[in-house]
């Protein structure tokens, strides 16, 4: 789970830019911006920036982890 201390003055707003969510993530920026644009991040376009909401970013790292954990757990056969 998240701890109050980690998101302290990264999500102050209900909306991160992509710099923020680049620095959390310790991505290049242009990977933030490769996966919104591929919708593999939730984000949406406010005229040339992109913004995302703090809430379904969240939501969004419980579900990666999920989505990992549950392919370990149950590799596919193939």
């Amino acid at each position: 789970m998240f701890k109050h201390n980690i998101w302290e003055g990264l999500m102050d707003s209900e909306f991160l830019t992509a710099e923020e969510v680049a620095e959390y993530l310790r991505l290049p920026l242009s990977t933030v911006y490769k996966l919104v644009q591929d919708k593999r991040l939730p984000g949406f376009k406010v005229g040339k920036h992109w913004r995302f909401r703090q809430e379904a970013f969240k939501e969004w790292i419980k579900n990666q982890e999920r989505d990992l954990l549950d392919s370990i757990n149950n590799p596919s056969k193939e």
